[in-house]
């Protein structure tokens, strides 16, 4: 599944360098395989986003380079595509006062409202996000009936951003849904939200593989750009 989302990642034209942060020697062994690159980070750090920033200090140094965005993408999101990164990518380019943004789409499956690995997100009028909860959010206790979104498995940080994001101590609220970017929502930082209709599924459970393996198999047009 690492492969695919990698090699997929790769495909989008908008990176100059795609790298998988990781300390499994076996995970670094199968992508090295692959012909790919990977960056080794401390056991140690909880948070995607503080193992991301790591990953950027260690690339950036290695390279002597400074890079203007880091995009922090899950590994369970095996149907991701190219379209889809630079959807979120987007907004950073086109305002230059945002420090980062995220996507979004549309939970129409109860199941998926339910599943505590789901993130669900609400947002306010201008799609800023309001709160991230791994419980089913906003209520459907109610007779109203509001748009159910989830988080998508892609978010782009501006590079200023994502250090300062690294010295921000963890929140009280980030602790209890064990979701890091309430971190920035909690410190006053807007996170600007992109709906996509684009389906996505990442693998959450392992009897989701097959439906996932399908859709895939399905989609076919990417499979064949890099699969041999």
């Amino acid at each position: 599944m690492i492969g695919h989302v990698y090699n997929r990642v790769r495909l989008c034209p908008d990176f100059s360098d795609v790298y998988v942060a990781t300390n499994d020697s076996q995970i670094i062994d199968y992508i090295t395989s692959i012909g790919g690159k990977c960056v080794v980070i401390e056991e140690s750090r909880i948070s995607a986003t503080d193992r991301v920033a790591e990953a950027v200090r260690k690339i950036e140094s290695e390279k002597k380079t400074i890079y203007d965005l880091a995009v922090l993408i899950q590994p369970d999101e095996p149907m991701i595509t190219p379209e889809l990164i630079g959807r979120a990518i987007s907004p950073l380019v086109m305002d230059e006062n945002l420090k980062m943004t995220t996507l979004m789409s549309e939970i129409t499956d109860d199941k998926i409202f339910y599943d505590r690995n789901e993130i669900k997100v609400v947002v306010d009028t201008q799609n800023n996000a309001l709160y991230f909860s791994r419980e089913p959010i906003p209520t459907d206790s109610r007779s109203m009936k509001f748009p159910r979104m989830k988080l998508v498995g892609i978010d782009v940080f501006r590079r200023s951003f994502l250090n300062k994001f690294n010295i921000m101590l963890s929140t009280p609220l980030e602790l209890a849904e064990g979701i890091d970017l309430i971190r920035i929502i909690e410190n006053g930082v807007k996170i600007k939200m992109t709906l996509t209709d684009q389906a996505t599924f990442s693998v959450n459970h392992p009897e989701e593989l097959p439906l996932v393996e399908k859709l895939m198999q399905e989609e076919g047009y990417l499979l064949k750009k890099y699969m041999k």
